[in-house]
C-alpha cells in the first residue's frame, strides 16, 4: 500500500493541522497569483475561424475591420399614433450632437428615415476593437436615456452589438448567482441524506468550493498561455462543484466503511490509507483520465474551446489534490475527536459508544434491479442496448448551427429593441462582406470587379439591393459589404452566400491576377463556425477513443475492459444527444423546458457533451471496476465480483449521480440557449451513465464475458490462485 495515495494520505492524517493550512495557504496563493496577473481575454484575432476569418484579418490590415456599432431607434411611442417627424429630427440631431462629444465615439453617422416613415435610426461607431464595445456603451446608454427624457413624446432606445453583449453579460452572471442558489443547496441535502451528519455533508461541499476559488485563480494564469473566451469561469463552477463533490464522496463512504468494518481496532490514520489504497487511487486515475480527456478539446483549433479545456483540467486537478491532502487531514482530526469522546466516556465509566452500522452490500432496489441481471444478462444487454439506440437515433437528424445573435433571450432589454429596429430598418439583419486584397497599381481594377459584383447581385431577392464599397488608404484591400434583409440562419442568407462565393466572387474579382479573395461578414461566420467544428470533431472524437481506452487498461491492465469502456461511453453520449436532439430540436418541450427552438443544437454542445461525460463517466466506471476488481483479488468468482461490485459501489454512485444531476440540471434552468443545451445533456448523460450503463449493461456484458474480462492480464487469476483467508484483499493491482 506504499504508493502515491496513500504515502499522501499518511502524511496529512500524521500532520493534520498542517495538511490543512497548506491547502487553505495553497488556495489564497493561486487566487492571489491570478489577481495579480490577471487575465488574458480572447481578442478579435483568437475568435477567427475558417473563411470568414481569413476575410477579417485581411479587412483588419487594411483598416477596414468590424467595428462596434450602435444604433439609436426613435419611434413613437406604443399607441401614440405616427411618428412626429419634426420632433424626430429634433431628437436625431440631440443624439447625434452629444454622441460626437463622447470620446467612446469614433464615428456618427447621418439620420435614416425607414421606408414607412415610423422610424428614424442614428448609427454610432465606437473606437476599438469589436469585442471591446461593450465595455464603452455605458456613456451612450446615458447619452440615448438623457435623450429619451428630453423628448417624453418619442420613444427613444438603443441597441447593437456592445449594448446586446452587455446584457448578455449580465444575465449570464445573474443566471450563474440563481444557479448557485439550486445547486449548493441541494447538494447539501443530497450529501445530508447519504451521511445523515451536518458535519460530513458540509466536507464535500467546502473543499469543492475551495477547489473552485483555486482554479478561479489558476485559470487566471493558465489564460496568459490559453486566452479566456469568457466561458472559463462558467466551467469551472459547472466541473468544479460536480466532481468536486464526487471525488470527496468516494473517499468519505470509504472511509465510513473501512471504519465500521474494522469495529475501532483500526487508529484514524490507518483508516485514512485504507481508504486512499482504494478510492483514492480510483480518484487519481479519474482526475487524469477527466483531465486527459479535456485536453483533447484543444484539437479543436478554437479559442473558446480552449477555454473549456483549460478551465476543465484546472479544477479537476485541484480537486484531485484537494482529496489527496486535505480531505485526509480532515477525517484524521474527525477520527481523533471521535477516539477522544470515546476515552472520555470510559474515564466516566459508560459504556462505549457503539459504531454506526455501515451497509457494505446492495440495498434492496439495487437487489432487485440486479437479480434479473444476474439471472438473464444476455437478454438484460439485448433489452437495455436496444434502448438506448432507440433513444440515440435522433442523432440522425442533428443540425447544427453557431447560435446567432438573434437566439438570445428577449428578458435583455436591448434585444427587444434588436427586434424593433430590424422590423423598421430588415436591411440591418445581416450582412456579406467581399474582401479582396491585390497589388496597389491593381486597385482601379478590383473597384471595377466588385460594382461589377454588386451589379449582378443588385435584383436578388434575397439582398437588399443596397451595398457600400470601401478601399484601405494605401488601395491595397478593398471590401464591398452587402446588406441581407434576412436573419443569419434563414436559408435566403445561407443560400445567398453559397452563391456568392461559388458564382458571383468567381466570376468577377475571382479573375484578377494575383488577386486574393474571401467573404466574410455575420452569415459567413455563422455558416464557417459550425463547419470547422464539423471537419475537427473526427479528430477529437478519435482522440478521446484512444485516451479512454489507454487510461482504462493503464488502470486495470486489460484490453477488453478498454474496449467496454470505449462502447459504454459511445453509446451513452449518442442516447444522450439524441435526447437533446428530440428535445431542443422540436417545440413540443418549449414550455416544459422553458425555451424557443431554434429547430438546430448549438454547434459546441455535441463536442463538449463528448469530451466531458467521457471524462466524467471514468469517476464510475474506475470506481465500479475498482471494487468488481478488489472481488476478484479476494479469490472471488467473476460472476460473484461482478454482482458484489456493483452492488456495493451502488450506494455511492448513485450519491454521486444525484450531485451531478443537480449542478448539471442548475444550468439547464439557464436563459442562454447553449448553456441550456449543455446542463440538459450532461445531466441526462449522468443518469444514463449511473443508472442505466453502470446498472444494467456493464453488469451484463461483464458477466457474458467471464474470465475474458481481465485478458490479456494474468494478474487476478494467479493472486486468486494464492489467496486465502488471510490475504490482503485491498491491494490495487497498478
Amino acid at each position: 500500500m506504499k504508493n502515491f495515495p496513500v504515502r499522501m494520505a499518511g502524511w496529512s492524517a500524521a500532520h493534520p493541522w498542517r495538511g490543512i493550512a497548506g491547502w487553505l495557504v495553497f488556495v489564497v496563493l493561486c487566487l492571489g497569483v491570478g489577481m495579480s496577473v490577471g487575465t488574458n481575454a480572447a481578442t478579435t484575432e483568437d475568435f477567427r475561424i475558417g473563411e470568414a476569418g481569413r476575410g477579417e484579418a485581411i479587412a483588419a490590415e487594411g483598416g477596414l475591420q468590424q467595428r462596434p456599432v450602435e444604433h439609436v431607434l426613435i419611434s413613437a411611442k406604443p399607441g401614440g399614433g405616427r411618428l412626429d417627424t419634426g420632433d424626430a429630427d429634433a431628437a436625431a440631431a440631440d443624439i447625434t450632437a452629444l454622441m460626437r462629444r463622447l470620446p467612446e465615439v469614433r464615428s456618427v453617422a447621418r439620420p435614416v428615415r425607414d421606408a414607412r416613415h415610423t422610424a428614424v435610426r442614428v448609427t454610432v461607431t465606437l473606437n476599438g476593437p469589436e469585442l471591446e464595445g461593450k465595455k464603452h456603451v455605458e456613456p451612450l446608454l446615458a447619452q440615448t436615456a438623457a435623450v429619451q427624457k428630453a423628448h417624453p413624446g418619442l420613444r427613444i432606445e438603443e441597441t447593437g452589438s456592445p449594448s446586446i453583449s452587455k446584457g448578455v453579460e449580465k444575465l449570464r452572471g445573474d443566471d450563474l448567482s440563481r444557479t448557485e442558489v439550486i445547486a449548493l443547496p441541494a447538494t447539501l441535502i443530497t450529501l445530508l441524506l447519504v451521511f445523515g451528519s451536518i458535519a460530513m455533508a458540509l466536507v464535500p461541499l467546502l473543499l469543492a468550493l475551495t477547489s473552485i476559488v483555486a482554479a478561479v485563480g489558476l485559470s487566471m494564469v493558465a489564460s496568459h498561455v490559453f486566452p479566456d473566451a469568457g466561458v472559463g469561469t462558467n466551467v469551472i463552477l459547472l466541473i468544479g462543484l460536480a466532481v468536486g463533490v464526487d471525488y470527496t464522496l468516494f473517499y468519505l463512504k470509504r472511509e465510513r466503511e473501512e471504519r465500521a468494518r474494522g469495529g475501532g481496532r483500526l487508529s484514524p490514520r490507518a483508516v485514512v490509507e485504507v481508504a486512499a489504497a482504494t478510492s483514492g487511487r480510483a480518484v487519481v486515475v479519474s482526475g487524469l483520465a477527466v483531465a486527459v480527456s479535456s485536453a483533447t478539446l484543444y484539437l479543436a483549433d478554437d479559442v473558446i474551446f480552449s477555454s473549456i479545456a483549460t478551465g476543465a483540467i484546472v479544477v479537476t486537478l485541484v480537486a484531485v489534490v484537494s482529496s489527496l491532502t486535505v480531505l485526509p487531514a480532515l477525517l484524521a482530526k474527525m477520527g481523533m475527536r471521535a477516539e477522544r469522546r470515546a476515552e472520555r466516556r470510559a474515564a466516566r465509566g459508560l459504556a462505549p459508544k457503539q459504531p454506526r452500522t455501515h451497509r457494505t452490500g446492495p440495498g434492496r432496489l439495487t437487489a432487485a434491479v440486479l437479480r434479473p441481471v444476474a439471472q438473464r444478462p444476455a437478454a438484460t444487454l439485448l433489452v437495455t442496448v436496444l434502448a438506448l439506440l432507440a433513444l440515440a437515433a435522433p442523432v440522425l437528424g442533428l443540425k447544427l448551427t453557431d447560435m446567432g445573435r438573434e437566439t438570445h433571450s428577449r428578458s435583455i432589454a436591448a434585444m427587444q429593441v434588436y427586434d424593433r429596429l430590424n422590423a423598421a430598418f430588415p436591411e440591418l439583419k445581416s450582412m456579406h462582406q467581399v474582401v479582396v486584397r491585390a497589388d496597389a497599381d491593381r486597385s482601379a481594377e478590383v473597384t471595377a470587379a466588385l460594382r461589377a459584383l454588386a451589379a449582378d447581385v443588385e435584383d436578388d431577392p434575397r439582398l437588399s439591393g443596397t451595398s457600400t464599397l470601401t478601399t484601405s488608404p494605401d488601395r491595397r484591400i478593398s471590401m464591398l459589404q452587402l446588406q441581407v434583409p434576412h436573419y443569419v440562419s434563414t436559408d435566403e442568407a445561407q443560400t445567398s452566400l453559397k452563391d456568392i462565393r461559388e458564382r458571383y466572387v468567381p466570376a468577377t474579382v475571382g479573375r484578377i491576377t494575383g488577386a486574393e479573395t474571401a467573404v466574410t461578414g455575420d452569415v459567413a461566420r455563422y455558416a464557417d463556425y459550425p463547419t470547422h467544428q464539423e471537419q475537427k470533431l473526427p479528430l477529437i472524437i478519435g482522440a478521446l477513443l484512444l485516451v479512454t481506452f489507454a487510461m482504462t487498461v493503464w488502470a486495470f491492465r486489460s484490453v477488453v475492459l478498454g474496449l467496454v469502456g470505449i462502447v459504454l461511453n459511445l453509446l451513452s453520449a449518442a442516447a444522450s444527444l439524441g435526447i437533446l436532439v428530440l428535445v431542443f430540436q422540436h417545440t413540443w418541450a418549449e414550455g416544459l423546458v422553458d425555451f424557443t427552438s431554434t429547430g438546430s443544437i448549438g454547434s459546441r454542445v455535441p463536442l463538449f457533451l463528448f469530451v466531458i461525460l467521457f471524462g466524467l463517466s471514468m469517476d464510475y466506471q474506475v470506481f465500479v471496476i475498482s471494487r468488481i476488481r478488489e472481488a476478484a483479488l479476494r479469490g472471488v468468482p467473476t460472476r460473484e465480483a461482478v454482482i458484489d461490485g456493483i452492488g456495493g459501489s451502488a450506494g455511492v454512485v448513485t450519491s454521486a449521480a444525484v450531485v451531478m444531476v443537480t449542478v448539471f440540471a442548475s444550468f439547464a434552468a439557464l436563459h442562454l440557449i447553449e448553456m441550456k443545451q449543455i446542463g440538459f445533456s450532461l445531466a441526462v448523460a449522468v443518469l444514463l451513465d449511473a443508472f442505466v450503463i453502470r446498472m444494467l449493461v456493464l453488469p451484463s456484458l461483464m458477466l457474458l464475458l467471464g474470465e475474458a474480462n481481465w485478458w490479456p492480464s494474468r494478474g487476478v487469476r494467479r493472486t486468486r490462485a494464492t489467496a486465502g483467508p488471510a490475504a490482503r484483499p485491498l491491494e490495487p493491482v497498478n
